[in-house]
């Protein structure tokens, strides 16, 4: 990272026009035109129009009643700053040097929304915005200066990373790589095992979206075995690498690497999930088992994880893109049981 200073092209970025592109791909999945959205929450539809198209900023109410329409739960409308913060953003922006804690607090938090609407919306509709969030987050990160730098460090290298996941969900696997790299050499730089196990775990994934074995075996090992990995992480991952060496036939070191992950259960359930991976509960790594099981030929066993991992979500995580491999593996389970 080079420590010049680099004012952003469009300090409005994180205070309009990304919403809009959000709102506007999250009306078109959900089936509304702008006339029907307009009508459906009582709207002048010129004056969504205007927002949809990046030329005026949301209300609050607006925010609220799009996201309620759609489906989003909230993270459409959290995606938007509210004054203060949008100040702090744009004078940040200006001047990457005298970053405050409020920047980084604000683009955390549009990280946070961001991460949540990965739950409700398709990838395709968020990458666009989530790239750009990326490469102006990279850009304030590039000239910021003083004891807030750290932390912001962190924020940039989960933005890397949840941008190559996105990627990796759209199967763009070269780029989606290339940013989990970036992403692993800054959470190494600022010394977070957590961030850096995650970019590793989803190098696992694009793994085993590829049909190899191999990798699967050898990036969710990795991520398993990373210095300051979170207990449930190393939970999930140690199932997942089982399931890549049970695929290769390597049974007895698939059947250690279960064992590795059933001991650690006492610490993981110690301990919250990270705020940065806070899907790692235990009936999420019921569905890592269930994962694992069904590599293992263990096929009963693998119907009952993955239908309790799957029951066991969050309501708002139970239609999520991401949960649709394991509805998939749930029905290879029954097929095979």
């Amino acid at each position: 990272m080079t420590t010049l200073e680099t004012p952003l092209v469009n300090p409005q970025r994180f205070t309009m026009s990304d919403f809009s592109d959000l709102a506007h791909r999250a009306l078109r999945d959900s089936g509304y035109s702008m006339k029907a959205a307009a009508r459906a929450m009582n709207y002048d539809v010129a004056y969504l129009s205007r927002v949809l198209n990046g030329k005026q900023n949301p209300s609050e109410r607006l925010a609220a009643t799009l996201d309620d329409l759609v489906g989003a739960g909230g993270a459409l409308a959290a995606t938007v700053l509210d004054d203060d913060e949008k100040s702090r953003v744009a004078r940040s922006a200006a001047h990457p040097s005298r970053l405050d804690a409020g920047t980084v607090d604000a683009l955390a938090g549009v990280l946070a929304a961001y991460r949540r609407l990965d739950d409700t919306v398709k990838p395709k509709s968020v990458i666009p915005a989530t790239l750009a969030q990326m490469k102006e987050i990279t850009r304030i990160l590039r000239g910021s200066r003083g004891p807030h730098r750290d932390r912001l460090a962190e924020v940039t290298s989960e933005w890397i990373q949840f941008s190559g996941w996105m990627l990796a969900q759209a199967r763009k696997d070269s780029e989606a790589v290339g940013l989990l790299n970036d992403a692993l050499e800054l959470a190494d730089e600022v010394g977070s095992g957590t961030l850096a196990a995650q970019a590793l775990n989803f190098k696992g994934y694009i793994a085993r979206q590829q049909g190899r074995p191999q990798g699967i075996a050898r990036w969710f090992s990795a991520a398993a075995n990373t210095p300051g990995a979170h207990p449930s992480q190393r939970i999930g991952d140690y199932l997942q690498a089982a399931a890549g060496m049970a695929a290769m036939g390597e049974l007895n070191a698939a059947l250690r690497m279960v064992e590795e992950a059933e001991g650690l259960t006492d610490k993981a359930a110690a301990l919250p999930p990270p705020d940065t991976a806070y899907w790692l509960t235990p009936a999420f790594n019921r569905l890592n088992m269930g994962l694992c099981t069904l590599e293992l030929g263990r096929y009963s066993e693998a119907v009952d994880h993955l239908r309790s991992g799957l029951a066991g979500l969050p309501e708002g995580l139970r239609n999520a893109p991401w949960s649709w491999e394991h509805k998939d593996a749930l029905r290879r389970a029954v097929e095979t049981a």
